[in-house]
């Protein structure tokens, strides 16, 4: 700003001092800054009228008193705490009566508030606007009877234009707070319901308020229903991580705010016994109840070192973003208690791998006069399908091949049943019809509604070169004879679902080279990314190509081209695979 005028400037004609009011129009009009506008008053003052101490006091209806806004000269503690009610002091006298108080000698004015020892002499000017009290311009001199009529005059003539000024900006940033805070409320929605990790919510959730409604510390507490206890989750002071104590219902502003379920503003916490102390320092609280379809389930708690600090604006802003808040929160609880369920399933189900690992042959046994290959790749950890090879002498095995009804844990698990049932029964039961038999019966005694197992039994003798089949509703095992597909019949009900069953048994006279192959329909079934199956025809070309190689690296092959097929697509069912070859 031009520095045009000595100190204690003179008017001596009409021109000139029109000119400086002309200054003084331009300097507060020319921005809608409050900082930037009391700094250019200021400066004005001091080319004016000598002084060493410069006040700008503005009146909060809310308050009920004067707080310095701009100062120079005044010391810092001072120009942070100090709050005049009106009729206090010579600038709540000038604030009261609306007229300039001009002291020359401040030791003698019973009045005065000492600010500064070496102060003398003081001069206070109320700025009103329309009637209404905007705030007051204070000067203070060390030297007694420092100002003059003509400094008194000239600063009301400032006082009176820059009140309007100052009532502008002061509106201008009131909307531009209430157009920010709307902005941040549009983008918060969207902003907390995409964080799902509960310490990074929380983190976001005191940042993001923070640009709304600034604080010294910050608090989230959740609600303990069982224990009826707030317990702190989410702790700051200064910004800066801290351990706050966890309180009752029954306890503190916090507790009365959840217990109440309404938002409580404490301007002073010295005057209210419900306060108990989690920050020390902490002059004025808000806690705000956090709510899910009328359920307290926490409460979002702001404290500042300043008395009366929070308004009824600030609880009106956090009154519209706590509902977002809290199901934020809520959503962010459920899926970190979903989390934990999950690992510990996950857990599980490994363990349930590792047993069914142990249960399910992982090699192929040596058969006489087979040679016997194996694959299994489940869709989940664990796998619904089953099998498992049963040697009563050298000369006769059992193959016990099936599925489990449905898919995962529940079906591996019912599985791991039914292997029990299968170990404790095939030594006994050389006939495959009679162990299907037995097999169903025992388990229609522990029936479970909607389970059911699949299964085909083949009963190997070696001498005779010969499988004896019998078969409760699996697929039957795929023949490849000298470039042939032959494919035996048997049919049977699956094992579980009715009582009373009689299976039968089937012959398959075997020749030397036979390759026999049984498989799930996890194998069969599964799609492509173009939506194509796998199909048997895929599989009994495969077949033909690779029908020379051992059993093993047959398996290993028909799995190998079934990944290939699907491509990107996952395996949707168990895929398993059991290759015998006749020697």
């Amino acid at each position: 700003m031009r520095e045009t005028r000595p100190t204690r400037v003179r008017f001596r004609e009409r021109a000139e001092l029109l000119d400086f009011l002309l200054e003084v129009a331009a300097i507060t009009s020319e921005t809608l800054n409050l900082e930037q506008l009391l700094g250019n008053v200021a400066t004005v003052v001091r080319q004016v009228i000598p002084h060493e101490l410069f006040a700008i006091l503005l009146y909060s209806e809310r308050r009920k008193g004067l707080r310095i806004r701009y100062a120079r000269g005044h010391r810092k503690e001072v120009v942070h705490n100090l709050i005049i009610p009106l009729g206090e002091g010579i600038t709540g006298a000038a604030a009261a009566s609306g007229q300039p108080v001009m002291v020359g000698d401040v030791y003698a004015d019973q009045r005065y508030l000492n600010a500064l020892d070496a102060v003398r002499s003081e001069l206070a000017v109320p700025m009103v606007l329309h009637g209404k009290l905007v705030g007051v311009i204070d000067l203070q001199s060390t030297t007694p009877e420092a100002f003059t009529p003509q400094d008194q005059a000239l600063l009301q003539l400032i006082a009176s234009r820059v009140g309007a000024a100052i009532e502008n900006a002061r509106l201008y940033r009131r909307v531009e707070r209430q157009n920010r805070t709307q902005r941040t409320l549009a983008l918060l929605g969207q902003e907390f319901s995409s964080i799902l990790q509960l310490d990074a919510l929380l983190d976001r959730i005191a940042k993001s308020v923070k640009k709304l409604i600034n604080y010294d510390a910050f608090m989230v507490l959740l609600l303990d229903e069982q224990q009826r206890m707030l317990r702190s989750r989410f702790s700051l002071r200064y910004d800066e991580r801290s351990q706050a104590a966890s309180m009752s219902l029954d306890r503190g502003i916090t507790g009365a705010a959840a217990s109440e379920g309404r938002t409580i503003l404490v301007g002073d916490i010295s005057t209210d016994p419900r306060y108990v102390e989690s920050h020390v320092g902490i002059r004025s609280e808000i806690a705000v109840p956090l709510i899910v379809q009328d359920r307290v389930i926490g409460v979002m708690d702001l404290e500042s070192e300043r008395v009366n600090y929070f308004t009824e604006e600030h609880a009106r802003t956090l009154s519209l973003i706590a509902p977002q808040i809290a199901i934020s929160i809520e959503n962010a609880r459920l899926y970190e208690e979903l989390a934990q369920r999950e690992r510990a399933i996950q857990k599980d189900l490994e363990a349930a791998q590792q047993l069914q690992a142990i249960i399910m042959p992982s090699e192929a046994p040596a058969i006489a006069g087979l040679d016997v290959g194996v694959v299994l790749r489940p869709a989940r950890l664990v796998s619904g399908d089953l099998y498992d090879f049963f040697e009563y002498d050298d000369d006769h095995a059992m193959l016990a091949f099936g599925d489990s009804s449905g898919k995962g844990a529940a079906a591996a698990l019912y599985g791991a049943l039914f292997s029990g049932l299968l170990r404790s029964l095939a030594p006994r039961r050389r006939s495959p019809a009679l162990l299907l038999k037995s097999l169903n019966d025992t388990l229609m005694e522990r029936q479970v509604p909607a389970r059911y197992v699949t299964l085909l039994v083949m009963l190997w003798q070696a001498a005779q070169r010969q499988f004896i089949i019998a078969n409760a509703g699996s697929t039957t095992p795929m023949v490849c004879r000298g470039g042939e597909i032959l494919h035996p019949r048997a049919s049977g009900v699956p094992i579980g679902l009715l009582e009373h069953v009689d299976y039968e048994e089937t012959v398959f006279d075997a020749e030397p080279g036979d390759l026999l192959i049984l498989f799930s329909d996890g194998i069969s079934d599964q799609v492509n990314e173009a939506g194509e199956e796998y199909g048997k025809r895929r599989f009994q070309a495969v077949l033909k190509d690779v029908c020379d190689l051992t059993a093993q690296q047959i398996a290993n092959r028909v799995l190998e081209d079934c990944r290939e097929f699907r491509g990107s697509v996952p395996v949707h069912d168990d895929q398993t695979l059991v290759v015998l070859r006749v020697a």
